[in-house]
């Protein structure tokens, strides 16, 4: 799995004219599924990131009980090294990556998190306010 992780004041997903979430001050955690991954990829990336040490004061969202907003995004596994044209060779097909991104939110409800979520799938309009900036890249 790959995710990028944005420390934000604000961010939304909107879907067509309809805002579907939205959070305040808390993660934006965009996440990208290749072929070869498992739950344990899900709940280990869930994890890590609901305790990293990243939001104010060097505390984690587990901590502060910040909320995140999950949006599944097969284009972080895009391989760009030859011509101009992306390959999305490298990410899983939907019926492999929905249940992950799945598992991702479930961990992350389960451990006490408030987590919102895009629409998996959907043509969807991501804004946020990135706070630093801070944005992470991790990979399982």
């Amino acid at each position: 799995m790959r995710a990028v992780v944005q420390r934000v004041t604000r961010a939304a997903v909107t879907v067509g004219n309809e805002r579907i979430a939205e959070i305040g001050p808390g993660l934006l955690l965009l996440v990208g599924v290749t072929h070869t991954d498992q739950q344990e990829n899900a709940r280990s990336l869930a994890r890590k990131v609901h305790h990293l040490r990243i939001l104010t004061g060097e505390r984690s969202a587990a901590e502060t009980g910040s909320p995140l907003l999950v949006v599944s995004q097969f284009t972080l596994l895009a391989d760009t090294r030859k011509g101009r044209r992306p390959s999305w060779a490298a990410a899983a097909p939907a019926d492999v990556a929905e249940p992950l991104v799945a598992v991702v939110v479930d961990t992350l409800r389960a451990a006490g998190a408030t987590v919102r979520t895009g629409r998996f799938g959907a043509d969807m309009q991501v804004s946020l306010v990135n706070d630093g900036p801070f944005t992470l890249l991790l990979e399982t």
